[in-house]
C-alpha cells in the first residue's frame, strides 16, 4: 500500500513570498538607481539619504548608490534563480529533505547580498528550509524489488 502523496505547500508559499518581497525591495532599488542620472539623484535621493543618516560626500554618493543598485540587481537574480530551482525540486521530489538546501542558499544570498538589510525576507527562506528539514514524511514502500 502506497503512502499518501507528500505536499510541500507551506514551504513553497514561504519561498514564493520571499521571492516576491525580494523582487519588490532589491529590484525596486536596482530599477530606481538604473533609471536616475546623477543630477536627479543629487536633487531628489541624496537629501533623503542624508535625512535617514547616510552621510556620504556629495561627490561619491551617486557612484556608491549606483554600485549598490547593481549589487542588489545581481543579488536579486541569484535569489530568484535559487528559489526557482528550489520550487522545481520541491514539486518534483517533495519527499526529499535535501530540497531545503536550495531555500537555505536563497536565504543566505538574500541576507548577505542585501548586506543584512533584508533579514526578515531571508527569514522566510530559512523557515521554508527548516520546514523541509523538520516535517516528517511518511515512509514509502518501494514499488519494485525488496519490501524492506
Amino acid at each position: 500500500m502506497a503512502a499518501p502523496p507528500v505536499r510541500r505547500t507551506v514551504e513553497s508559499w514561504l519561498a514564493v513570498a520571499g521571492m516576491v518581497v525580494s523582487t519588490v525591495f532589491l529590484g525596486g532599488f536596482a530599477v530606481v538607481m538604473n533609471r536616475v542620472d546623477e543630477a536627479q539623484f543629487l536633487a531628489t535621493l541624496y537629501p533623503e539619504l542624508r535625512a535617514v543618516g547616510i552621510d556620504l560626500p556629495r561627490a561619491e554618493a551617486y557612484q556608491a548608490a549606483a554600485t549598490l543598485g547593481a549589487w542588489f540587481g545581481f543579488t536579486l537574480v541569484t535569489v530568484l534563480l535559487l528559489g526557482a530551482i528550489g520550487l522545481y525540486v520541491a514539486g518534483r521530489r517533495p519527499a526529499r529533505r535535501a530540497t531545503g538546501w536550495w531555500f537555505a542558499a536563497a536565504g543566505l544570498v538574500c541576507l548577505v547580498g542585501s548586506q543584512l538589510v533584508l533579514y526578515p525576507v531571508a527569514f522566510l527562506f530559512f523557515c521554508g528550509a527548516g520546514l523541509f528539514a523538520l516535517r516528517a514524511v511518511p515512509d514509502r514502500l518501494p514499488e519494485h524489488g525488496s519490501k524492506r
